[in-house]
């Protein structure tokens, strides 16, 4: 069984005044709200998502 390697994802930005699309990048991540923390696959489109957005998101080490 190989482990995955994983990314910590930080919502540290308002989504207020911003495209819809970086709205629905935001939710779709699954974050909810401000500094909140999830855990995802590292992959090239989980890191593509953050990408789009980094004045939004930040990857927490």
């Amino acid at each position: 069984m190989a482990t995955e390697k994983k990314i910590r994802i930080q919502w540290y930005r308002s989504i207020i005044a911003t495209p819809e699309k970086h709205k629905v990048i935001v939710r779709s991540l699954g974050l909810t709200k401000l500094q909140q923390i999830v855990e995802r696959p590292d992959n090239p489109s989980i890191r593509g998502m953050v990408a789009k957005v980094p004045h939004l998101l930040r990857i927490v080490e």
